[in-house]
This record gives structure tokens, C-alpha cells and sequence, in this order.
């Protein structure tokens, strides 16, 4: 019997991958749900190469979730007077409270990588954060905060490749910096960098998951599935919700003329090519 076809080059057929994105995002409903009723607090530190597949993971794992129980944070560059601050200070205002989730899109490890091969930090400061990092994650863990740190590992073929999809999409050149286009060239030093930080940080307490990201969908599916695997949420049991029935008897109320009220053009009637009618 013939072995059915796994998709070109071995990627997991679209249907495939959207039932199971479909069941990942369920149970990441759950998740949140138990979050809330238990006030656990989660922090999920979201790494890696540019173009290496995060932000997309990231939608994913937020589409259906609330933004009051699970927020992105992406800081930017640090104003001066965050400069003078201790470094973790203002991530620390970031961290959740109980019955939250907070997804940093990047994180303190800046220090580690970007900082570390541009220069913008010193050898001495990126000796300190070498020391204190895991000293500080420790000081989460024990906390109670639950902290999972994913690495997302692109080749250098395959950023390539993005990189240059995103020069000729108009919808996503605002995704190339010049620190992107500047990661070309440095390949080696950023490797070493990621390299070093994960001799120094990748601990029991707080250990790092490395996510194998040239194919996109497959990312996204086994960073959910073992997101979730790493936490012993449970299905928490709610109140069946009933839509309450109209009242059949009108209390006397009355809609305004609609020429009182400024209405938005109807473009898609434009598009249709449908005559013009008055609103």
C-alpha cells in the first residue's frame, strides 16, 4: 500500500495543520480559563533569530485569548532614563499579576544577544547580566511565576529567504530594520552570542527550549503543544450560559431617522459597482 503524501518536502498538509492549530488554541483557552481561576501567573519569553518565525507563533497563541488575561509585551529601545535603572527594572513592571499571562515578544535577554554584538553595552554589564540572570529567574521561579523561555532556530538560508519576501511585500517592509538587514552580515557573532547565553542560562530552574523554526506551521504547532505540556492546567468548570428571550411586547421605543446620524460611506457598494443610493 502506498504511504500517503506528508505535503511537499515533508510539511504537514493545511488541513491537517489547522485542526490541530484549532485544538492547540482550544486547549490554550483552558489554559487561560484555569489561569484565571486559580491565579496562577505565566510568563512565556519569546527568543531567536530575526525573521525566525516569533511573531507568527505569538498570533497564534493569543488569537483567541483574552487581552485582559494574556498581553504581548515588546518594549523598545530603553529612553535614558531607563538606561540608569537597574536592567531589569523595567521589565519587572511587566510581569504578571495573579490570574495573568504575559508574553514577552523579546525580553531582558537583549542584553544577551543584540547588545552584546552591536555593542551597546559594555563587557562589564554584559559580565553582570551573565551572573545575575539566572540568580534573577530563580528569584521568579520561586515566586511562584511559571517562566518558559523558547529559542526559535532559523537557518541562515531560510532568514535569507525571508528577508528578502518581506523587501518586496509592502504589507511587512516595515518589519526590516537595520539591525535586521545588520544580523546578515554579523551571522557567526550572533550564533556565538546565543551560544554563550545559553551555557550561562539554560538552568534547571529555568532551562531553555530551542524550537527547530524553518517551517513555519511547524513551529507554531510544537511550541503550543509543548507550551502546553509544561503546565498542569486543568478544564475548570463554568456556569452553562443561556441567551435570555426578547421581550415579545414593545416598550415604545424608536429608532432615530437615520439621516440625524453621520454614517460611514458604503464602500464596499463602490466595489460592487451597485448604483448610488442615499443613506
Amino acid at each position: 500500500m502506498a504511504k500517503k503524501s506528508r505535503g511537499k518536502h515533508g510539511k504537514i498538509p493545511n488541513d491537517v495543520y489547522e485542526a490541530e492549530l484549532f485544538r492547540l488554541q482550544t486547549e490554550l483557552v483552558k489554559l487561560q480559563e484555569w489561569t484565571k481561576a486559580t491565579g496562577a501567573r505565566i510568563v512565556v519569553i519569546f527568543e531567536g533569530r530575526d525573521a525566525a518565525g516569533k511573531g507568527g507563533t505569538i498570533k497564534r497563541l493569543t488569537e483567541y485569548l483574552s487581552p485582559r488575561t494574556a498581553r504581548i509585551t515588546a518594549l523598545p529601545a530603553p529612553t535614558e532614563r531607563e538606561r540608569s535603572q537597574w536592567y531589569y527594572q523595567r521589565y519587572v513592571a511587566h510581569l504578571p499579576a495573579a490570574g495573568e499571562i504575559v508574553i514577552f515578544d523579546r525580553s531582558w535577554y537583549n542584553r544577551a544577544g543584540v547588545e552584546r554584538v552591536m555593542g551597546f553595552c559594555t563587557p562589564q554589564e554584559y559580565s553582570q547580566f551573565m551572573r545575575q540572570t539566572p540568580i534573577f529567574e530563580q528569584m521568579l521561579v520561586e515566586d511562584g511565576i511559571l517562566l518558559r523561555k523558547y529559542w526559535f532556530s532559523v537557518s541562515d538560508s531560510e532568514q535569507l529567504k525571508r528577508f528578502r519576501s518581506r523587501l518586496r511585500d509592502p504589507l511587512r517592509q516595515w518589519k526590516l530594520s537595520s539591525m535586521d538587514l545588520e544580523s546578515i552580515s554579523r551571522w557567526e557573532d550572533y550564533s556565538r552570542a546565543k551560544d554563550e547565553m545559553l551555557v550561562h542560562t539554560d538552568v534547571p530552574a529555568a532551562p531553555w527550549y530551542l524550537v527547530e523554526s524553518d517551517v513555519k506551521k511547524h513551529a507554531r504547532l510544537n511550541m503550543l503543544a509543548h507550551l502546553l505540556s509544561t503546565i498542569p492546567y486543568e478544564d475548570v468548570p463554568h456556569e452553562k450560559i443561556e441567551l435570555p428571550e426578547r421581550p415579545a411586547a414593545s416598550s415604545g421605543y424608536e429608532r432615530p431617522p437615520r439621516e440625524l446620524s453621520t454614517w460611514v460611506p458604503d464602500h464596499v457598494a463602490a466595489l460592487r459597482g451597485d448604483p448610488e443610493k442615499d443613506l
